[in-house]
């Protein structure tokens, strides 16, 4: 209770951790020795003690106020221990201040630091009035206050450090000199301590690693199906064996160090293994856990259920081959209900039921098409009284769906009626017009396949000296249409052919050249007679004719393979050049009232319409009687490369 202290060289202040290790620290000594008492700090402990009364320590406390009251010095209760405190002994402490005239309370925890500066201001306010009042805050309001402090400042540090630690490799001295400036760190310091500050450090840096672990374990039990696809594929190999008969097994295989790692120490996620990002390899103790586990169990599974469904597709297709209510034609809708049963339902999909019903009808339906087209060829003489451009009537389709409608064979594409006409008007075509285009065994028609098999095997003799293996750079090809009915397309490509050389090249002014013709002499609409095929593009036209008929011919077959062309948008055939030739009449003369002036002039007129170039026998020099002589050909091939180029 004294007011006036006096020891020369004492340590001003000092606390606990300084004992022993005062040279440490900032050292600030009494001046002149001596120090004035200013206020008291009357502390009473309100925990409960033990072997301790607290009525006994009230009295011992009342007798020292006494004593500090004739110092006539400002005193403050201050309650400590109340994160302890027993509800009785803080309302009796408050009753004894209360009764020694109005004794000021602050009830504290040094633990909690809980108003501790508060009962210093308030004790420096009683000896300065002139400083504001403080104001007294309970024990746990201040307490709820501290806590939201507490907390908004360590959700700043956690920030902080989430921000600057990003590996679990971190340690402690380093990062903790990189916070050091910053505010979030020292204000959590400052309310917690350094020492709770590195332990939320070494639990995010722990959380970092168990992160890490997590995603490296996600990583191999993604690649263990993998792994187990590669290396036991076959269900008849594993599906009889135990776990670990099963690990055997893997390590037994070639390819096992491909895709797993056996580690001298575990578990795998204690060794180094972890933090080879570059090693994918799933540590082999990893098939131990109960995940690695799960999924062995579910390749195990998926094996079996493949086979299940294997056996499924199997027995449906089998189902379809043996059912007589699946015909060609017959739509799955119509046919699902004849051949479908629970099991099917129970482990495939209805879509892939449709597709093996649809690659079996596929199936059906060409082994039908195949067999009427037997049976067409086995009734040939149905098709020999047909007009020659092979256009049927409905009475003469009538009479041929009658002779033929007994055939099983016949009703077999019933639900394929159109289907069954197009053969029938296909095989028709090539009754009258037997070319590989037309033959009904397409690509397998022997005739194209012998011009193959000579093709690629056989090299002219005109040619053996002079091929080469990037062609002949001087040699060009031009494709050549000839129309003509009645044999003039025939005769002029007879003709044309014999002025050319053994390898069918014609030399235009001291080039040679590849020389293509291709006759017509029938309807353009048939694909026999088309202007252009899969493997002949025209450059030109040479339109033949020798009277009012054959040019009327020319004309209409013009036209019709013009609006083919506009129709399949082929602007190159719709533009073809054109050259109409009047040629001569086989055995001379005139016939049919015809005047070769009336011919010319007929030519003229049409070729004007056919915006086309028009040759007649006055124009070279020679005479009616004659056909197109050598100079024309070479004309009109003149014009056609121009055009080409």
């Amino acid at each position: 209770a004294a007011t006036k202290l006096a020891s020369a060289e004492k340590l001003m202040y000092f606390c606990t951790d300084q004992l022993g290790l005062e040279q440490d620290f900032e050292q600030k000594q009494m001046p002149d020795g001596k120090l004035p008492v200013d206020g008291f700090l009357l502390c009473v402990d309100v925990s409960r003690g033990m072997n301790r009364n607290f009525d006994e320590q009230l009295k011992f406390v009342s007798n020292l106020y006494n004593q500090l009251a004739k110092t006539k010095k400002p005193v403050v209760v201050v309650l400590t221990k109340c994160d302890e405190g027993v509800e009785r002994y803080i309302r009796d402490a408050h009753a004894f201040a209360l009764g020694k005239k109005n004794l000021q309370v602050v009830e504290t925890s040094a633990r909690s630091n809980v108003n501790v500066e508060l009962a210093f201001s308030t004790l420096v306010q009683l000896v300065d009035k002139s400083r504001g009042k403080a104001k007294i805050i309970p024990y746990f309001e201040a307490l709820k206050q501290q806590s939201q402090q507490i907390a908004a400042a360590k959700d700043k540090y956690e920030w902080l450090v989430s921000r600057i630690v990003k590996s679990h490799h971190e340690a402690w001295p380093n990062v903790s000199r990189k916070m050091q400036p910053a505010p979030e760190f020292q204000d959590y310091v400052y309310l917690e301590g350094t020492l709770k500050a590195k332990k939320l450090f070494l639990q995010h840096v722990q959380r970092l690693k168990q992160e890490h672990i997590e995603r490296r374990r996600k990583a191999y039990l993604a690649l263990l199906p993998q792994a187990l696809d590669a290396l036991v594929p076959d269900l008849d190999e594993i599906d009889h064996l135990s776990r670990a008969k099963a690990e055997k097994l893997l390590e037994a295989k070639p390819d096992f160090l491909k895709w797993f790692v056996v580690l001298e120490e575990t578990p795998w996620d204690a060794t180094g293994h972890v933090d080879d990002v570059d090693n994918e390899r799933i540590p082999f103790d990893l098939l131990e856990t109960p995940a690695a586990e799960q999924l062995y169990e579910a390749h195990l599974e998926k094996l079996r259920n493949e086979r299940k469904r294997a056996e499924m597709r199997r027995a449906f297709r089998e189902n379809l081959e043996s059912s007589p209510f699946v015909t060609p034609g017959k739509p799955w809708e119509e046919a699902r209900s004849f051949i479908m049963n629970e099991d099917f339902y129970q482990w495939l999909e209805e879509p892939v039921y449709m597709d093996i019903y649809g690659k079996h009808q596929k199936q059906l339906i060409d082994k039908a098409k195949e067999d009427f087209q037997e049976l067409l060829l086995e009734y040939s003489e149905l098709f020999y009284e047909l007009e020659l451009d092979a256009k049927p009537s409905k009475e003469k389709m009538g009479v041929i769906q009658e002779v033929l409608g007994e055939e099983q064979r016949f009703k077999a594409l019933q639900k394929l009626q159109a289907e069954r006409d197009a053969l029938v008007l296909k095989h028709i075509h090539f009754v009258y017009h037997p070319t590989k285009e037309t033959c009904p065994s397409c690509s397998a028609c022997v005739d194209a396949r012998v011009e193959q098999l000579l093709g690629s095997r056989f090299i002219r003799p005109a040619e053996r000296h002079h091929r080469n293996p990037l062609g002949d750079a001087n040699v060009d090809r031009i494709n050549l249409v000839i129309l003509g009915k009645d044999g003039l397309a025939r005769e002029l490509a007879n003709e044309i052919r014999a002025l050319c050389t053994n390898d069918d090249k014609y030399v235009i002014e001291g080039k040679m050249y590849e020389l293509a013709l291709r006759p017509i002499e029938g309807n353009v609409r048939l694909p026999v007679n088309a202007f252009q095929t899969p493997t002949f593009q025209p450059h030109g036209c040479l339109c033949l004719y020798n009277s009012k008929e054959s040019l009327s011919y020319v004309v209409e077959s013009i036209e019709k393979s013009r609006e083919c062309a506009a129709g399949r948008r082929d602007g190159h055939a719709a533009q073809l050049p054109l050259t109409l030739v009047l040629v001569n009449k086989r055995g001379g003369g005139e016939g049919g009232g015809e005047t070769l002036q009336s011919l010319i002039q007929q030519g003229q007129q049409i070729a004007s319409k056919l915006q086309c170039v028009f040759l007649d026998p006055a124009s070279a020099g020679i005479g009616y009687g004659r056909n197109i002589n050598e100079k024309q050909i070479g004309q009109v091939l003149k014009g056609l490369l121009d055009a080409k180029r």
